[in-house]
């Protein structure tokens, strides 16, 4: 897609060469390119489109021939709901956004204040999502937590399972499972840690288990 709208951008770019060069100064001066008049903005809600929508439209667009895309990008970046974006160009005046909103992936206690955590890094207002999610206590950095995301995804649990996350001092994570079954997991050693609680807990011998200790290499102590 973007070698198409590279090409088609040369193309625009030559036949106004051909144009220029083919007239003179007096004319030239009398040329005027059409300033841009429709954005379309897709992929959040209508609300959040709109109000996207008129963020950008205060800037000085100006003509899609010369347009700077980095200030419209600023603004869609800046936006905690989006999880990736492309704008094309529809000659001789358009522009056609289209947003890939963020997954919200738990809420965390930030200075007081409820936020909920997407999966681009963001903190987002708890009223952009109604859905069931864990609940972060202590306090990661959100990169932390992203990349023990990832480990989880990787395993064989997934983290619609999980009720709550406990992060430590230590930069040591635990795990309460919706079942309240509690995962101790190594520091050192959590994809490790996380794959051998999981075979523990998949095993029909060990029911009963409320707590499974993984954060000793290689080994598992259960609780009852």
């Amino acid at each position: 897609m973007m070698h198409q709208q590279k090409g088609k951008k040369i193309l625009i770019y030559f036949f106004i060469f051909l144009i220029v060069g083919s007239i003179n100064n007096t004319a030239l001066t009398k040329i005027k390119f059409e300033t841009i008049k429709s954005i379309q903005i897709s992929g959040l809600n209508q609300k959040q489109n709109i109000s996207l929508l008129e963020s950008i439209k205060e800037l000085d667009l100006k003509n899609i021939f010369f347009l700077n895309g980095k200030e419209i990008s600023k603004i869609i970046s800046s936006n905690s709901l989006v999880e990736n974006y492309e704008i094309f160009k529809k000659y001789p005046y358009a522009l056609d956004i289209k947003i890939e909103r963020t997954d919200f992936l738990a809420k965390i206690n930030n200075n007081g204040k409820i936020f909920l955590i997407g999966k681009n890094g963001k903190l987002s207002d708890l009223k952009f999502s109604d859905k069931e999610l864990p609940f972060i206590f202590g306090k990661p950095r959100i990169d932390e937590f992203i990349k023990f995301t990832n480990i989880i995804e990787e395993s064989k649990l997934s983290l619609n399972q999980v009720k709550n996350l406990y992060f430590f001092p230590s930069k040591r994570w635990d795990l309460k499972l919706k079942n309240n079954l509690i995962l101790k997991l190594s520091k050192k050693h959590t994809k490790l840690s996380l794959d051998q609680a999981l075979e523990i807990i998949n095993d029909d011998n060990f029911n009963d288990i409320k707590v499974v200790d993984a954060r000793i290499k290689n080994q598992i102590i259960l609780n009852d």
